[in-house]
Parts: structure tokens; C-alpha cells; sequence
């Protein structure tokens, strides 16, 4: 009889390690997730800066050759062409 209460007290002592062990990583675990949202959430605001910046970069360039630049009046000569034909769109539409 006493080997079975030896066995089961060493059932008992494994099951507690256990539950100890799945507490522990459940609380990792939780912890993984909020710091995997807040990554998330800084690579989102940081994607939009990058497009806010991109987008200002594209604006510096279109005003540099307005003023004279002669490295980038293709890309603004493009640009201008293309607002043109959606005015022209836009009335062609308003017309209609």
C-alpha cells in the first residue's frame, strides 16, 4: 500500500510542476502577445510616415524642377500631363 501512495505522491508533485509550468507560459505567452501588438502598431505608424515622407519627397522634387531644376522635369512634365487629363475627365463627366 505504501507504494501507491508513494506513486501518488509523486503523481501529485509532477502535476503541480506542471500546472506551474503551464501558468508560466501562459503568462509568457499573454506578455508575447501585447508586445507582438505594440511591434505591430509602431510598424504601422512607422509604414505611414514612410508614405507621408514618400509623398513629400515627390512634392520637393515637382517644385525643385518648377523652380529651375533640370534633373527631375521629365517626372514633373508627366505629372502635369496626367492632372490635365483628369481635369479634362472630370469635365468631360460634369459636361455629360
Amino acid at each position: 500500500m505504501s507504494e501507491i501512495a508513494e506513486i501518488i505522491d509523486t503523481l501529485e508533485g509532477r502535476l503541480e510542476k506542471l500546472f506551474l509550468k503551464l501558468e508560466t507560459l501562459e503568462k509568457t505567452t499573454t506578455n508575447q502577445k501585447h508586445e507582438l501588438k505594440h511591434a505591430a502598431a509602431i510598424i504601422q505608424k512607422q509604414s505611414q510616415e514612410i508614405e507621408t515622407l514618400k509623398s513629400q519627397n515627390d512634392t520637393l522634387k515637382i517644385a525643385n524642377s518648377l523652380l529651375g531644376s533640370d534633373d527631375n522635369k521629365r517626372d514633373t512634365k508627366l505629372k502635369i500631363n496626367s492632372l490635365i487629363r483628369e481635369i479634362d475627365y472630370c469635365i468631360a463627366q460634369l459636361s455629360d
